[in-house]
């Protein structure tokens, strides 16, 4: 009870605010040390924050642990097979590696028209309006993997429309907007693909940062695909998407090598098999983001500690200085205690006062980066922010140093003998 009647004496903090004012410079410049640190921190660990927040907004509708893999030539000869062949993925492929690899969650055989084979597409048309756009044949699996939005009244590709090989198809907003009115419905209407009419069962919105895919793609059910354009078993690439405790860089090494087993290529031969393991690029960006992070927070730190010190450093010089003033209140009848507070109260005071404006000056500066960012959908950076109990936690941290720092100044003042003080002049 003592104690909190000391702190919230009058008396108490007109002395501490006396002390602050005859050192005004040495206090100004050293409670802006500690300022700083939580400022470094502030800012450092929120933009960190915010190009985490961007990659993710960016992989938002994409399996973080998802890869895609396809066939491409071979470079080393392998059992009377020369340099130079094309292994050519099947449907069946899928089983083996599903068997072989039980880090597997979901994989998705698919085919395309129009994007690497250079043909451009497919000619769609409906009435007197026609265009060419991509055209994707696909399991419903796939939107396990890459999510796909579908506007109201509309759906994706379903088991039934692989088992019937249904001619049914899903437009994208590019596509809708050149073959039907504005006011139409396309849902449910009819189209020609190639000389073949397919009905539409769903309008898919665009979705930035979506891989290959655009605005204009058709997607129709793989085995309707595959008797279209006659494929056979062919598949040109496979997305994977692996379970989220997996080592992702691992399951694409099992991939490539058991396609290899399958397609009877060198276990050496690196080209065979291409891959883009989006996974990978994933973890990287988010270990960056982590380090940025910890950075942060050993830089802001280191800073807040030397700013703390400083703060100790202008006590004791306060402390000496004020030698007769202490000496009579010991006289007079204060208690070690009483004055052991005092100064602790006073080094506390400043480093919360430089870590409530260092916060502050850390929120503006945020705020401006998030202003100035908010409009750049091409670039990955949103909402960069630091969690409410990481500012508290800094802040009760830097409040302890205080408390430990103060300790030092405040047990020179209770050293301070009466008769010894009253000697100084």
């Amino acid at each position: 009870m003592n104690s909190l009647k000391i702190i919230f004496d009058r008396d108490t903090w007109q002395e501490i605010f006396g002390s602050i004012q005859k050192n005004k410079v040495r206090t100004i410049i050293t409670v802006i040390g500690v300022l700083w640190g939580i400022f470094i921190y502030i800012a450092l660990s929120g933009a960190a924050k915010g190009l985490d927040n961007g990659f993710e907004r960016q992989f938002e509708n994409v399996a973080m642990n998802s890869m895609f893999v396809w066939a491409q030539r071979t470079s080393i000869p392998y059992e009377g097979f020369k340099t130079g062949r094309n292994p050519q993925l099947k449907i069946q492929d899928v089983q083996a590696l599903r068997n072989n690899i039980p880090a597997i969650q979901f994989i998705a055989p698919r085919n395309a028209k129009g994007v690497f084979d250079g043909s451009g597409g497919s000619q769609m048309v409906r009435g007197s309006k026609s265009g060419t756009y991509s055209i994707y044949g696909d399991f419903p699996e796939y939107t396990k993997i890459a999510t796909k939005k579908i506007y109201d009244g509309g759906r994706f590709v379903n088991q039934a429309d692989i088992d019937e090989e249904r001619k049914v198809c899903v437009i994208g907003e590019r596509t809708q907007k050149e073959l039907f009115d504005e006011d139409e419905q396309p849902v449910g209407q009819y189209i020609r693909v190639d000389d073949i009419y397919f009905q539409v069962i769903g309008v898919h919105k665009y979705i930035e940062g979506g891989g290959f895919e655009s605005d204009g793609d058709v997607f129709i059910p793989f085995s309707t695909y595959k008797k279209l354009y006659n494929t056979g078993d062919n598949v040109d690439w496979f997305t994977i998407a692996a379970f989220d405790d997996a080592d992702v860089i691992a399951v694409e090494e099992q991939v490539k090598q058991t396609l290899k087993r399958i397609h009877r290529v060198s276990p050496k031969d690196e080209r065979a098999f291409g891959s883009f393991n989006l996974g990978e690029i994933f973890g990287r960006i988010m270990g960056f983001s982590q380090g940025m992070t910890f950075l942060s927070l050993i830089v802001g730190i280191a800073t807040i500690i030397a700013g703390v010190i400083g703060i100790g450093n202008i006590l004791l010089i306060s402390v000496k200085e004020r030698t007769k003033e202490l000496g009579i209140r010991r006289a007079l009848g204060a208690t070690p205690a009483e004055v052991r507070i005092q100064i602790i109260l006073e080094s506390v005071f400043l480093t919360f006062v430089a870590g409530v404006f260092g916060i502050i000056l850390g929120a503006f500066v945020l705020s401006g980066i998030d202003a100035a960012t908010a409009n750049m959908t091409d670039f990955p950076y949103t909402n960069p922010t630091v969690p409410i109990s990481f500012v508290l936690g800094a802040l009760a941290i830097m409040i302890t140093l205080g408390t430990l720092i103060g300790l030092i100044p405040a047990q020179r003042a209770v050293s301070i003998k009466p008769i010894d003080a009253l000697r100084e002049e």
